[in-house]
């Protein structure tokens, strides 16, 4: 048994294992609760690495911190899933401007100069994989994306008749 996730169209999917198609829900979910609990446990790096023309350092650090954290565990409820993943988007692409700084800034956070500069593409990927998430209905269909009826919402039921 194969779930599909969506990228765009129904008819635009990439089938995925349930298990696996899971998983990565759950993971993608997980990096940004542990990275919004991480605001609270070390503000300090994210203060350092927020560029000059913002102001209020810390409390939009601490604000984009529990925005993280909130989003992260929205994602994992069904009902919130999709407007989660948006949130998600809307979040990274509000704090790379951060990455960017750090990345013209790179004595601000001690790493090699290559992890700052995969910091940037990485921001694309994740926005990608949240955009997954963002599809009508559950973004797997399937085993679990379907009712309880086996029905997946937004696909037909029964026989269509033909033009």
């Amino acid at each position: 048994m194969t779930t599909t996730l969506r990228w765009s169209t129904p008819g635009d999917t990439l089938p995925l294992p349930p298990l696996i198609a899971m998983i990565g829900k759950w993971t993608f979910a997980a990096l940004f609760i542990a990275g919004g609990i991480n605001h609270f446990v070390s503000p300090d790096m994210y203060v350092r690495i927020m560029p000059p023309y913002l102001p209020f350092h810390r409390p939009l650090v601490l604000l984009s911190g529990a925005i993280e954290l909130i989003l992260g565990v929205l994602l994992l409820i069904p009902r919130y899933s999709r407007l989660a993943a948006w949130g998600l988007i809307a979040l990274l692409i509000a704090i790379f401007p951060a990455n960017i700084y750090l990345y013209q800034h790179q004595e601000l956070l001690a790493a090699p100069p290559v992890l700052h500069f995969i910091r940037l593409p990485l921001q694309g990927v994740l926005i990608l994989w949240a955009f997954a998430y963002t599809r009508s209905g559950p973004p797997l269909s399937g085993a679990l994306a379907s009712d309880a009826g086996g029905h997946v919402p937004g696909e037909p039921s029964g026989p269509v008749a033909a033009p």
